[in-house]
Parts: C-alpha cells; sequence; structure tokens
C-alpha cells in the first residue's frame, strides 16, 4: 500500500473509476446480447429498437471515456451490419 497521501488517494480514485467502467461496459454488453438475440430470433422490430438503444449506450460510454472512439464505432458498424441482415 502507498506511503503518501496523494497515492492513497490516487488508488482510491482509480478503484472508483474501474467499478464505474465496469458497470458500464457490463451494460454495453449486455445490450450488445439482446440485439444479437433479436437478430437470432429474425425480430425486425426488436432488433430494431435493441439497435437504437445499444447504440445509444455505447454512445454515451464513449463520450465518458470508457471506450475509444475508434472501437465505438466499430462496435455499432457491426451491430447495424447485423441487423441489416434479418429480413
Amino acid at each position: 500500500m502507498a506511503n503518501i497521501k496523494s497515492a492513497k488517494k490516487r488508488v482510491l480514485v482509480t478503484q472508483v473509476k474501474t467499478e464505474r467502467n465496469k458497470s458500464i461496459k457490463s451494460a454495453v454488453k449486455t445490450a450488445i446480447r439482446k440485439v444479437e438475440a433479436a437478430v437470432a430470433a429474425k425480430d425486425k422490430a426488436a432488433s430494431d429498437e435493441a439497435l437504437k438503444n445499444a447504440i445509444s449506450l455505447i454512445t454515451k460510454a464513449t463520450n465518458k471515456g470508457v471506450y475509444h472512439k475508434n472501437n465505438a464505432a466499430r462496435k455499432v458498424s457491426r451491430l447495424s451490419k447485423l441487423v441489416n441482415s434479418v429480413e
């Protein structure tokens, strides 16, 4: 454990940020799974709604610095392509 006061604070701040990032990433993964499940069920309406929600969560995560913008763009692109394949 750190001895210097500022180092102790950094440890605590890092823990808080790590927990926040973990929570946000988990929510994004869940949204992506919902899109994939709707596509697997060939439900166009549900997949469109799930995609809209997933894109919103991914964008928010990117704005908070959890994901790099290119990573987020790649996720959105792949999901959009998947949903567009549903007839």
